[in-house]
């Protein structure tokens, strides 16, 4: 089979996956207004993290060669930047903003043109860009949300562990500014690790033990009890 073959066979499910992972939290953040428990949150993570790493564990050469391809391919471009403009203009809309409320028009106009412009002028690396973009509101999501559960949930049932989703927001938004602005860097950095084949094992392999703690807290610590959000 060539490689070309094996990427084609890659991606269908990692393009599944992508879609997945954002239908699903433009479907929280817009139908739901972003009001998830810690709990559902941590499950549903951990879900899509074990998804994504058990099929990389089992198919390393052909997801080695769809991550090579991943930082110029147009289509998870113009998925990830469309789907994070909606997702910043529906958090512009959802917030109050009392004191630009005359102009928020105008924010829609710009970030909305922004986001548009991105997919037809500046596709070198488009999908870099819009997964970083992505990545920056869902760590916003985890934050806000972390947030939430520690001004309504009992100091009694409060658990330190919801530190994990505090450090885990800051890690992606510290990585995710840095490949805005030097988008080429994934691709350097998806070089070597697909070159250290044991790197790669390593990296997916801790994705997944990470995922099943994410689904372990949310079904037993961030559960207990189910507190309303205010």
């Amino acid at each position: 089979m060539s490689d070309r073959q094996k990427v084609s066979e890659a991606n269908v499910p990692l393009f599944g996956l992508l879609l997945l992972f954002v239908g699903v939290f433009l479907y929280v953040s817009i139908k739901m207004n972003s009001e998830i428990s810690l709990a559902n949150l941590s499950v549903l993570t951990g879900i899509l993290l074990v998804a994504l790493s058990a099929y990389s564990l089992a198919n390393p050469a052909a997801v080695g060669l769809a991550l090579r391809a991943f930082p110029r391919a147009n289509l998870p471009g113009y998925v990830l930047m469309l789907s994070a403009t909606a997702w910043f203009l529906w958090n512009i809309k959802s917030d109050d903003m009392a004191d630009y409320r005359e102009y928020k028009h105008w924010f829609y106009i710009g970030f909305g043109s922004v986001g548009v412009g991105s997919c037809l002028f500046l596709r070198d690396f488009l999908a870099v860009r819009g997964l970083a973009v992505f990545l920056l509101l869902f760590a916003k999501l985890l934050l806000d949300t972390q947030r939430h559960y520690m001004l309504a949930t009992p100091v009694e049932y409060m658990s330190e562990w919801r530190l994990v989703f505090a450090v885990w927001a800051y890690l992606i938004i510290i990585i995710s500014m840095w490949l805005v602005i030097s988008p080429w860097r994934m691709r350097d950095m998806i070089d070597w690790i697909i070159c250290k084949s044991s790197w790669f094992a390593v990296k997916k392999w801790f994705h997944l033990a990470f995922g099943i703690l994410l689904i372990a807290l949310g079904l037993t610590v961030f559960g207990v009890p189910d507190m309303p959000l205010e």
